[in-house]
């Protein structure tokens, strides 16, 4: 998912079809004279559908397309005759998408289910024809319902990446690394700052052919729920993640402040991300010796952690095990 190729927010307008007139026919036939009101309803415009798909990870294809229009319906016709239903359009988004109304910012719906269909705009009723209006004191109706007018408005979609893992951090921490080193996903890995500018997915292999997936999110910074650095902007995507990995480095210079800064990001942000399962590794350990290692264990007594090297693959399996023990507590 390349930075170019992921886009998790768009803003589409919406209109469904207008529902098709009933029809105000008479039946007439060479041997019935009187033969009355037999108008069909009107075909109800089409619907704007959105749909979960399991194979999609952005929001690309829709970047462009900014008008979605569905069909209109056809009027009825004689001998009862309902005219055709507008031509539904589906918009297919992956998994994780939310879309919103955007005047009210009012959340509609969910994406979060494989093949789930849920309509952004519904399409107008068709009108009654002229038979559902005859009765003994008027057996010959010359009018009919027309349709209802569509939906029209400018909607909001938006993704949160779906993950088992979230891996949590400031830049620099050795989340691209990690990823790298236990799935097949290969972020973009350098010596600076921000290296990450959208969150990456991979897939981690366990025993017995069992998995979880896990995902890169763009480093936090202190400040990041005021709109600070990246951090704002995918903090979202931490929402969904079943359990927060927290990162830090070896190098840090104070790891509890460094712990307390991104615990206070995410309260400050949503305070429900701090009920998530949480749990502490510290990277880049092959850079401590075993005193050291002593010294930060005294240190960060009471909140559970491990240290790792995604380089030398130090403590990786065992980070495994903690991880699926987790998920599946």
């Amino acid at each position: 998912m390349s930075g170019s190729n992921f886009v998790d927010y768009v803003k589409i307008y919406c209109r469904s079809g207008k529902g098709g007139p009933g029809s105000r026919h008479m039946r007439r036939e060479k041997y019935i004279p009187k033969g009355g009101p037999d108008g069909g309803d009107g075909g109800r415009g089409g619907h704007v559908i959105i749909r979960g798909n399991s194979q999609m990870w952005t929001l690309l294809h829709l970047k462009f397309r900014k008008h979605i229009f569905a069909g209109h319906g056809a009027s009825g016709s004689g001998q009862g005759s309902t005219g055709k239903d507008g031509e539904d359009v589906y918009i297919d988004v992956p998994l994780g998408t939310i879309a919103r109304d955007s005047e009210t910012g009012e959340v509609m719906f969910e994406i979060t289910e494989d093949g789930q269909e849920e309509h952004i705009a519904q399409g107008g009723r068709g009108g009654l024809g002229n038979t559902h209006f005859k009765s003994s004191t008027n057996q010959t109706p010359q009018y009919a319902q027309p349709g209802e007018d569509g939906e029209e408005a400018w909607k909001i979609l938006e993704l949160k990446v779906l993950a088992d893992v979230g891996l949590v951090g400031f830049p620099s921490a050795g989340k691209s690394t990690l990823l790298s080193v236990v799935s097949a996903a290969r972020p973009k890995i350098a010596e600076y700052h921000f290296t990450t500018l959208v969150p990456n997915l991979g897939i981690v292999g366990y025993r017995d052919d069992r998995s979880f997936v896990m995902a890169d999110i763009p480093g936090i910074i202190e400040g990041a729920h005021e709109g600070k650095g990246l951090g704002h902007r995918f903090l979202r995507h931490i929402e969904r993640n079943s359990m927060l990995l927290f990162m830090i480095p070896a190098d840090s210079d104070d790891y509890l402040k460094e712990y307390d800064v991104l615990i206070n990001e995410l309260e400050m942000y949503n305070p429900e991300l701090l009920d998530k399962e949480r749990f502490l590794v510290i990277t880049k350990s092959d850079m401590l010796d075993e005193d050291l290692m002593s010294e930060i264990d005294e240190e960060l007594k009471d909140i559970p952690h491990l240290f790792i090297s995604s380089v030398t693959g130090f403590n990786i399996a065992p980070l495994k095990d903690e991880i699926w023990k987790r998920l599946n507590k």
